[in-house]
């Protein structure tokens, strides 16, 4: 043998082999890690989903939705969630400070438009608004939460009937602009409009003397007795916002001048949600949230958006995971499909799952620091599911490393934050009632190691 040549060992040369097999092909991510390990040991590798799972739906508490990052308007009756209805409270600005209208600005018109920015159920349902003034102050950073309200003056400045155009673009002084909502302002009342034209020019100095002289708009959704949608409007660049048309009545010229006030991210703002008590919704749905049977959730799971409806997890018996062995957890991962196949109400893109405490405290899982990728969360159409990563969690609980007891909670929306979604889902349950469900249920599953 050359004596430049090195020879392996036998079992070194069967790791190496083994760790080649293991790029070479896409593997099962349940059993990522069993492949590397010697033959011996993969007798002590396990993979149950037999772990007992209780879940079932609760009410959300009022959620935040000040700056929200779209104004959502509308109401919609949800075959399965019942009624809900969107309104929102914004700040107008200030396109340009300081700004002078004239000695004797003569009013021609005044629109709101909303320009859109996606929905939430069926678009071809008429719907109808009303607009107030707010006569309230509420500076950009108060908190405001979703079943908040604000004082408005009585005067009605517009009542509208609709049905959303969201592809139609719009033609403004012959010009076409992108699909959006036009409110009349003008048509019950020239009120707003002159305020505006004849304000101060304190009052048109700066933003903030402007929003103590006008303190916004409440655009109020009518609920609607079937079908409809929620809508949502962009804020961005201002692209939503108040156009003032007039001519200057000191000039012979007839020409029609105009200015924006705008809605944008630097208007304090926030949605109004209503439910409706979920008197309309399904007779499962309400058992579970209203009659607070939790046996109900065997079956199905409700998730909805907007400050609506959580699922409760618990996990009752993972302490005695492994019956006194020790036990290392290789990977645990919560499972869940969705019911439905109707497209018309579109479960949300993604969830979230947090840990809640007796006194309310929210906290995240161990899983969650490593990215969305390892933790999930994310919906995947073509398998119609969600899961997420648990297995640090699961570690911790059985090495009884949390020093407080708490629940966990699956939702569409955070608690803390002012992102929210519209979206909704039914998910399949921990015990549904069809047999060719149960590989496709609310499921724990779990492959750990037998260490001894």
């Amino acid at each position: 043998m050359n004596s430049n040549q090195i020879q392996l060992p036998a079992t070194l040369l069967t790791a190496i082999l083994l760790i080649l097999a293991a790029f070479s092909c896409q593997k099962d991510p349940y059993q990522i890690g069993k492949a590397l390990l010697p033959a011996t040991d993969t007798l002590n590798v396990k993979t149950t989903d037999t772990c007992t799972v209780e879940a079932f739906s609760v009410l959300q508490d009022s959620v935040r939705s000040d700056k929200s990052g779209s104004l959502v308007l509308g109401s919609m009756m949800d075959p399965v969630f019942g009624k809900i209805t969107t309104s929102f409270y914004a700040q107008l600005l200030l396109s340009s400070e300081g700004v002078d209208f004239g000695k004797h600005p003569v009013l021609d018109s005044i629109v709101l438009m909303l320009f859109y920015n996606g929905h939430a159920g069926d678009t071809l349902t008429k719907q109808n608004l009303k607009v107030y003034e707010i006569s309230q102050s509420f500076p950009y950073d108060s908190v405001h939460y979703s079943g908040h309200h604000l004082n408005t003056y009585p005067t009605l400045l517009a009542d509208q009937d609709y049905i959303p155009k969201l592809s139609d673009s719009v033609s403004v002084g012959g010009t076409k602009v992108a699909p959006h909502l036009r409110v009349n302002l003008g048509k019950l009342t020239n009120y707003l409009g002159n305020k505006i034209l004849y304000a101060p020019a304190t009052s048109l100095a700066t933003n903030t003397a402007f929003i103590n002289y006008i303190k916004g708009l409440y655009v109020q959704a009518t609920p609607v007795n079937g079908n409809g949608a929620l809508i949502n409007y962009s804020i961005t660049n201002g692209q939503s916002k108040v156009v003032a048309y007039y001519h200057n009545g000191d000039l012979a010229s007839d020409d029609s001048l105009h200015y924006d006030i705008v809605i944008s991210e630097s208007s304090a703002r926030f949605l109004h949600i209503d439910h409706n008590g979920y008197i309309d919704a399904s007779q499962e749905l309400k058992q579970q949230i209203l009659g607070h049977d939790s046996v109900q959730g065997d079956r199905h799971l409700f998730l909805q958006g907007m400050g609506g409806v959580k699922v409760k997890v618990k996990f009752p018996y993972l302490k005695y995971f492994g019956k006194g062995k020790a036990i290392s957890i290789n990977s645990a991962i919560l499972e869940m499909q969705n019911v439905e196949t109707d497209t018309t109400y579109k479960p949300p893109s993604s969830l979230l799952l947090l840990r809640q405490d007796s006194i309310g405290r929210i906290g995240h899982l161990a899983d969650e620091n490593e990215g969305s990728g390892y933790f999930g969360g994310t919906y995947d159409r073509t398998s119609r599911t969600y899961y997420f990563r648990l297995t640090q969690h699961m570690q911790k609980i059985l090495l009884n490393t949390y020093s407080n007891k708490f629940d966990l909670y699956l939702m569409v929306n955070s608690p803390i934050t002012s992102s929210l979604s519209a979206n909704r889902i039914m998910l399949k349950g921990p015990k549904p009632l069809l047999p060719g469900d149960h590989a496709s249920r609310f499921r724990l599953k779990v492959t750990y190691t037998i260490l001894h």
